[in-house]
């Protein structure tokens, strides 16, 4: 007998496999985080996050893709995570908050102070029309955009700086969130905030409190929501003390 009409079909078979092994595991994966993500929306429903557009968001923006391998497993675990330099990507629980504090619509200019993983960056780009991130670590901030921009997100502009001046060449914004606490608002964080806007910032030292400031034509109007705990904001903030 010819081996060789043997060994023919041993081939494909090899090839199939691993052309279609790979695919299957991918899809196994993929179906495996989406039960993860819509279990977490589903908690942070009971938690008291009530804004559709906001839990639509979490649901639809893979987490997992913003953590280290090392920490991938807890991508869908309520808590915070270890990025790298000292940095965290928050608790899912606080972004939708915070999400759901800026009563987004749609429409909106966006500013963020500290881009860390860009998963914040992802969910607001979802909620709002423009976002523009700046992260004060340039590594964090070239592997935040590289990453935002292989999942597609076409509405993100991630700047390399410090945050405190903020981004005046885009100002006024619709809102302007900070993911790390500086001791007091930055002034130009407030200045380019435009009547009918809406800030959002951890502030003071160790434990924070979670600010929300807003903008009507009598001036800033300030009210604390709740005790945070945020990395500080480096840079100019700290001189600012």
């Amino acid at each position: 007998m010819d081996n060789r009409r043997l060994i023919a079909p041993l081939l494909f078979t090899f090839a199939v496999l691993a052309l279609t092994t790979p695919l299957s595991c991918r899809q196994a994966d993929e179906a495996s985080w989406t039960v993860q993500r819509e279990r977490l929306v589903t908690n942070l429903a009971e938690k008291g996050i009530t804004d559709e557009r906001v839990l639509t968001a979490m649901k639809a923006v893979p987490r997992h893709e913003f953590v280290p391998m090392s920490q991938r497993a807890a991508s869908y675990v309520d808590h915070p995570l270890p990025i790298g330099h000292g940095q965290t990507i928050s608790q899912p629980y606080i972004v939708a908050y915070m999400c759901q504090a800026l009563k987004l619509t749609g429409g909106e200019k966006v500013l963020e102070i500290g881009t860390g993983s860009g998963y914040h960056a992802a969910v607001l780009s979802l909620l709002a029309k423009e976002v523009y991130t700046i992260e004060i670590i340039p590594e964090l901030g070239r592997s935040a955009e590289k990453l935002l921009d292989e999942l597609g997100y076409e509405n993100i502009e991630v700047r390399i700086g410090d945050g405190y001046q903020g981004w005046p060449e885009f100002a006024p914004f619709d809102a302007v969130i900070l993911t790390a606490a500086p001791p007091q608002i930055p002034q130009p964080l407030l200045d380019q905030l435009s009547i009918g806007g809406r800030l959002l910032a951890p502030v003071g030292v160790g434990w924070q409190k979670l600010v929300l400031v807003e903008r009507t034509r009598e001036g800033l109007k300030e009210t604390e929501l709740l005790p945070v705990v945020f990395v500080p904001m480096t840079g100019a903030a700290q001189q600012k003390r």
